[in-house]
């Protein structure tokens, strides 16, 4: 029988009687739903792209728009002054404001050293910025400023232009760089564009922060053991620089940096534990910048290096003087721009959702675009939202923007009353507040779960950490983003496709393997395709429906015995979107069926995917009749036709044994005879009520 001939009334007959040939046997109807087809006589060709309707939500937005919701829109900030309780809110926010600021000014110095520039350029970075967020910036809680991994990033792109004793070289480059990255933020943030990070998985971000973290973490080495070492991103150099100098150790910095760090770890794993103890956790850097600028000041150890000498009052207004590196800053601004993305955007979500206010990514990200582009005109480098800062604005209970501000207050009185006192801050405090901070970066809690959930991931997070710590941060980055990239490229190419099976004594279908309870029926091929069909896939999807076609004992357990596939049936459901390229080879794919006298049935395609189909004549070369609301349908049609084969053969097969009478040279077998009754009478699926 060629079933890709019939006719919607021989489905009708085939479908509508169970025991042929058996004038006792009720009829026993099956019900069928009948698919709608779009109507594609007036859209014979797809419709041209409507340009005008891409922009209509904008347009209809905009129309909608108040003059408080345009205010809102350019300045975040307004949407809490509007609201805001004094009597409950404000005592919040002065000391979540004051906790982040005393934890700020010394992170700030410390990671502006890191960064290769003076200290006070930490703090210049933590000034402005800061005013510009509280505005700009439509998170409440985050807390913005210089950061470690930045810092790091910053260094590593300086270092690569300028010689380390160029330092106006730097300055300058470091505040360009604050600019470039502000513009691109911006960018991306009006065009809505932060999306594009969405590639990059968690894991190369682990990955690559851990291993930057242990960078950072052996770059201020140098101050702990009071000699100079190689100024590089990778491990090697810096490894086999801190061996070459051990003749030179100095046992007062290391005394001190690690007495320092071990206080301000101590204090910080206290803050986390108890609840009531958190402010030891702010109080952590600045505990230690007092402690060891006592012991300097009192003891004046020679062999400790202090800070100097460090401007007093606050930054001026200057513009960039050359943009002659500018071309050669661009891929660290994207760097530091993808990482603002990662990190403080994500921060800053997080943060919204626990707080209960919705937070726009890319408003977030103009927000902190603008901040770095006038930030970068009062002498700051580049700043981003601080994990560490963050949590800790968050666990004091900051309500709002207010506590940004009153943050920038406190760092605009160290700069007009405390530098003098900063010159005797030894260089091992700073150090030992970096190592502080990024000790917690290095995330091998990460590591452990991804080995437990998925090793595909394990060895994405082993692949860039090792690339970064090895080859330097940027190598590790394009290595962890092209492998990222490339397992998106993969599962995209190579979907999931599952053969179903009906779960006993329902109409449910499953996938076979994840039930293994699930039956199939011997002739009859039903597959789902768990993704959208297009050129990249195609192919796949193809071979994967040709070995199915071939497997047929692996996937057949009951129902008619025939010796071969006449159906397979695609469930499309989960196929959100299909191409020309794919509907061209699933064409293909039905004249090959065709050829072999396999029937396609296709299963529940959602609108665009049916309309698609429909447009490019699919329907009409498979027949309307074998487009199925159910996979249940599909099956009972197919199962009756499957089943009316099965018998029609085994009936000329009796006849041939038999003869025409029912004897077999003169004589006849009623057991046989009987048996051909039985057969005859043999129910296909149960009748649905």
């Amino acid at each position: 029988m060629s079933y890709a001939s019939l006719s919607v009334k021989d489905l009708t007959s085939l479908v509508t009687r169970s025991g042929t040939g058996s004038s006792s046997s009720p009829k026993r109807p099956v019900k069928v739903i009948p698919l709608q087809h779009p109507d594609t006589s007036n859209e014979a060709r797809p419709p041209s792209i409507p340009f005008d309707d891409i922009f209509s939500g904008w347009r209809a937005r905009i129309k909608r728009m108040s003059l408080v919701d345009w205010i809102e829109t350019l300045f975040p900030c307004f949407r809490w002054i509007r609201t805001y309780r004094w009597n409950e809110y404000f005592k919040l926010d002065l000391m979540a404001g004051i906790t982040v600021g005393v934890m700020l000014v010394p992170q700030a110095m410390s990671y502006a050293k890191l960064a290769g520039l003076p200290p006070i350029y930490g703090l210049y970075s933590s000034f402005v910025p800061i005013f510009v967020y509280a505005v700009f910036g439509s998170s409440r809680q985050l807390a913005i400023g210089p950061v470690a991994l930045v810092s790091l990033l910053v260094s590593n792109a300086l270092g690569g232009i300028a010689d380390s004793s160029e330092e106006e070289l730097h300055i300058e480059l470091a505040i360009l760089l604050a600019l470039l990255v502000g513009i691109l933020e911006c960018i991306m943030g009006l065009l809505r564009l932060g999306w594009l990070i969405r590639f990059i998985s968690h894991s190369v971000i682990s990955g690559f922060t851990s291993a930057s973290a242990i960078v950072i973490g052996l770059s201020q080495v140098k101050y702990f053991l009071g000699y100079n070492i190689a100024r590089s991103s990778k491990i090697v150099p810096l490894v086999e620089s801190i061996i070459a100098g051990a003749d030179k150790f100095q046992w007062p910095p290391f005394l001190m940096g690690s007495l320092i760090l071990v206080i301000l770890q101590v204090m910080k794993h206290v803050g986390k534990a108890k609840k009531e103890l958190q402010f030891l956790r702010a109080a952590a850097p600045l505990t230690g910048i007092v402690l060891g600028t006592t012991i300097a000041k009192v003891f004046h150890p020679p062999s400790i290096s202090l800070v100097g000498e460090i401007p007093q009052g606050l930054p001026t207004f200057s513009f960039p003087r050359s943009f002659d590196h500018a071309k050669t800053l661009l891929p660290t601004s994207a760097l530091i721009t993808g990482v603002a993305i990662l990190e403080s955007v994500g921060i800053a979500k997080a943060l919204a959702a626990k707080n209960r206010y919705e937070l726009d990514s890319n408003s977030e990200l103009f927000g902190l675009g603008v901040a770095n582009i006038l930030g970068s005109l009062f002498s700051a480098y580049p700043s981003t939202g601080s994990f560490s800062r963050s949590a800790v604005s968050n666990e004091s209970e900051a309500k709002t923007g207010l506590s940004g501000l009153i943050t920038g207050i406190i760092i605009g009185c160290s700069l007009l009353f405390l530098t003098p006192v900063f010159k005797y801050i030894p260089q091992c405090a700073l150090a030992a507040i970096v190592v502080s901070a990024v000790s917690g970066l290095v995330d091998y809690d990460e590591a452990i779960f991804l080995w437990r959930v998925d090793k595909r991931d394990f060895t994405l997070w082993i692949i860039t950490s090792t690339t970064t710590l090895f080859f330097g941060i940027e190598i590790g980055v394009l290595v962890g983003v092209g492998f990222s990239l490339a397992f998106v490229i993969h599962e995209s190419a190579n979907p999931h496709i599952a053969v179903l099976g009906r779960l006993p004594g329902t109409t449910v279908y499953r996938n076979v393997k994840q039930y293994p309870e699930a039956y199939t029926y011997n002739g009859i091929v039903i597959v789902r395709i768990d993704a959208p069909i297009y050129f990249a896939n195609i192919s796949y999807i193809k071979d994967r429906l040709r070995e199915y076609e071939v497997a047929v004992d692996k996937y057949t357990t009951k129902g008619p015995e025939v010796e071969r596939i006449s159906f397979v049936i695609l469930e499309l459901s989960p196929v959100t979107h299909i191409d020309s390229s794919a509907v061209e080879a699933l064409k293909e794919l039905y004249q090959e069926y065709k050829a072999r006298d396999i029937q396609l049935a296709i299963s529940n395609p959602n609108k665009d995917v049916h309309m698609t189909i429909a447009r490019s004549g699919m329907v009409e070369l498979v027949g309307k009749e074998w487009y199925f609301v159910r996979v249940h349908d599909a099956v009972q049609v197919c199962l009756n036709c499957v089943q009316s084969s099965s018998l029609g053969d085994k009936k000329q097969s009796f006849l041939r044994r038999f003869g025409n009478n029912g004897s077999n040279n003169g004589s006849s077998s009623y057991t046989d005879l009987q048996s051909y009754n039985t057969l005859l009478k043999e129910p296909l699926l149960p009748v649905e009520k």
